[in-house]
């Protein structure tokens, strides 16, 4: 018999259930080990057993919150653990959400939670604090290497020996206090010489990377400017034909209004799950101005505005898919000589 009993948290995905028709699968509960399982418990070796695995649809989790989290931790108290392992989730925003609220979830009932994201996914920022949140690859791709990672902390916590995020290889939970011989002042400057000398050192407080982006030219002739549309405001032909999650999106739409003067309320909504939709759901010109456009092309202050308009939604949705998104469209906003891009959110 295992010394130690491990819940192991999946998706609809990685259960084998299907993809994004299956995300609205509510919380189900399977004896022993279900998919990418079977890694984790050939790395636990002898001494740990996956004694269940618990499945939701990510759709289902994120739109039914409370639900979802009291089922899954029903289902997972079920099994009596020593520690639960959600995921991991790499760079899908949805999973991570879920993966990140199990883990929070079991550790404010004391009982140990691992999961593990990459740098982008928005459950690092909202879960960190909460739970062992492992640095791992952008997706599945990088489970070979995610599983070994994570079984190394996995292994310490039951074991109950010291981590460290340097050593662990999990984000920052909290800062700490810690006494040394040399003050503030001095390490900073030590730091700093060491700096401009080229020499290695490790900072006491990392900050974050952005990219910069350099700001495009200015257009000189708006009179003939043609000018697109894009929003993260969720804007969509009502019934949302895409089916555009409502938050930590994976995907955008691409919609026609070449013969459109206004986005009225038979014909447009928001998807976003972010923001009261009320408003938005009355006049979706109060996010995405169609009507503002058409009045200054009419009036000749602006060439013309573009055939169609891409929309998705910002709730949470990662930068990377993000960046992705904007690849796959600004293709056709240079072929068809857009000048200008309007870029709205909420």
């Amino acid at each position: 018999m295992a010394k130690y009993k491990v819940v192991h948290y999946i998706n609809q995905f990685f259960a084998g259930i299907g993809g994004e028709e299956k995300a609205d699968i509510p919380v189900s509960k399977q004896d022993g080990v279900v998919g990418p399982g079977t890694a984790f418990q050939g790395a636990l070796g002898d001494d740990i057993e996956i004694v269940g695995t618990v499945i939701c649809g990510d759709g289902y989790f994120n739109e039914n919150l409370e639900t979802a989290r009291k089922d899954v931790l029903e289902a997972i108290k079920s099994y009596n653990p020593d520690l639960v392992i959600a995921g991991p989730a790499f760079n899908a925003g949805r999973y991570g959400v879920a993966c990140g609220n199990v883990a929070a979830m079991v550790m404010a009932e004391g009982i140990p939670a691992v999961t593990g994201m990459y740098e982008e996914n928005p459950g690092v920022d909202m879960f960190q604090k909460d739970a062992y949140v492992v640095q791992v690859g952008n997706s599945a791709a990088a489970m070979r290497k995610a599983v070994p990672l994570m079984t190394s902390l996995i292994k310490k916590l039951l074991n109950k020996e010291e981590v460290d995020p340097a050593v662990d290889g999990y984000y920052v939970r909290n800062r700490k206090n810690y006494f040394t011989n040399e003050r503030g002042s001095v390490r900073a400057v030590n730091m700093l010489v060491s700096k401009l000398k080229g020499e290695e050192f490790v900072t006491e407080f990392p900050m974050p990377e952005f990219d910069n982006v350099a700001p495009g030219p200015a257009i000189t002739d708006m009179a003939h400017a043609k000018i697109a549309l894009v929003t993260s405001g969720g804007v969509v032909p009502t019934g949302n034909p895409d089916h555009i999650e409502s938050s930590s999106a994976q995907r955008y739409g691409k919609y026609d209004i070449d013969s459109v003067q206004d986005l009225t309320s038979d014909t447009y909504e928001t998807a976003h799950g972010g923001y009261d939709p009320v408003y938005c759901n009355q006049d979706s010109d109060r996010v995405l101005p169609v009507d503002v456009l058409r009045d200054l092309e009419k009036e000749g202050k602006i060439g013309s505005l573009y055939q169609y308009f891409y929309s998705t939604v910002g709730n949470g949705t990662s930068t990377a898919n993000s960046a992705q998104f904007a690849k796959e469209f600004v293709n056709d906003l240079i072929e068809d000589k857009v000048d200008a891009v309007i870029l709205t959110s909420t």
